[in-house]
């Protein structure tokens, strides 16, 4: 019984097509849904980028199912905006709506014009992101002086702390699994070699890791083998680097770069590349057994009509998907305390009015 969803990529379909594909996918079986949220490609192939966060007001509005977002905050998203977007969402469809923080890539993140911290230090200021948006979430006034600044922010428009969002963690190693649980709703990967993703999901519980752990599954089918491989390699070949490489990238062109001597069958290693329905339903089956509750799958194409199409007659009436369990998240200040210790060195930022003022004063403001 494992939830099967649709993943939007908002960085090779036009927002309009995209969310007419939303529309098929729903119709098709699909039990849920969710979306990247760039500012850039991963390549000139692709040649999309739409806002995620207002594209997904249409997308709620336009089916009934369940949607999340990957979003990254604390550079090109203040967490304030970060907060009432999530609000927002939330309040217009309760119990619809989640969002996975990651620490991003510096390709959507480098429009700010500021430097791109390591890993450590990325961890950290998500860790407090991610505990100023659940104060706001919780209605507070929050002022807070750390590696992120927020100055009396309130967010007015909110959903009722009983049914709060759920804040989970994107992750892509067991070590940052093994840290998102001690702060996260629930945990999303990438597919990935079957003992990785086994020992992503271990990491995250036997860390005490709570909710769902849901996985990405990028994948490419066709009606022959060969074309399926020709969309994976079109598309994607620019993906198939390890996380510590694409995080540190920061055009487009540069991905061109990295991505023109991959070989169409390096694909194989990080994309479901099959023309088989039956394999793809079995091979998801398989990975589902590894401990996920729920399985997100994208199409690395661009045209999508006949996988939908595919997906709804032969993928997905052989694994009986279910809808994902409401899922409340947590609100208020504290939760990331144990994050921030072992990512920031223990640091302690200000988040009172009186130590903001303080330190405006000694400033000579």
């Amino acid at each position: 019984m494992t939830v099967i969803g649709f993943h939007c990529s908002h960085e090779q379909i036009p927002p309009s097509r995209l969310l007419e594909h939303a529309v098929r996918a729903e119709q098709a079986g699909f039990t849920a849904a969710m979306c990247s949220d760039h500012i850039t490609p991963w390549g000139t192939a692709q040649g999309q980028s739409g806002l995620a966060f207002a594209w997904l007001g249409a997308a709620l509005a336009r089916t009934q199912l369940p949607f999340g977002v990957v979003h990254a905050p604390g550079q090109r998203y203040h967490p304030a905006i970060t907060a009432q977007g999530i609000a927002t969402l939330s309040e217009m469809f309760p119990g619809r709506f989640w969002a996975a923080l990651g620490s991003g890539q510096y390709m959507n993140e480098h429009v700010t014009g500021q430097g791109w911290p390591p890993k450590d230090e990325r961890d950290a200021r998500l860790a407090e992101v991610v505990d100023v948006v659940r104060r706001l979430l919780a209605g507070e006034e929050v002022t807070h002086r750390g590696r992120v600044v927020v100055h009396e922010a309130r967010v007015f428009s909110r959903p009722p702390v009983e049914r709060a969002p759920a804040l989970l963690a994107a992750a892509l190693t067991p070590r940052t699994a093994q840290w998102a649980a001690s702060w996260a709703d629930g945990l999303i990967t990438v597919n990935s070699a079957p003992d990785q993703m086994r020992s992503v999901v271990q990491a995250y519980r036997e860390a005490g890791g709570t909710g769902p752990v849901n996985l990405q599954v990028h994948l490419s089918w066709a009606p022959t083998h060969e074309e399926a491989l020709a969309v994976a390699h079109h598309q994607w070949r620019n993906n198939v680097f390890s996380s510590k490489v694409l995080a540190d990238l920061a055009t487009v062109e540069q991905f061109d770069d990295v991505g023109q001597r991959v070989q169409p069958a390096e694909l194989e290693d990080s994309v479901l590349v099959s023309a088989d329905a039956a394999r793809i339903a079995d091979t998801l089956a398989e990975w589902a057994g590894l401990g996920f509750d729920g399985l997100y799958l994208h199409h690395v194409g661009q045209e999508l009509d006949a996988w939908v199409g595919e997906a709804g007659e032969r993928v997905l009436p052989r694994l009986s998907p279910t809808r994902p369990e409401p899922l409340v998240g947590r609100t208020g200040g504290g939760t990331t305390a144990q994050a921030l210790a072992e990512r920031g060195g223990g640091t302690t930022p200000t988040t009172d009015r009186a130590a903001d003022r303080a330190a405006a004063g000694a400033g000579g403001l």
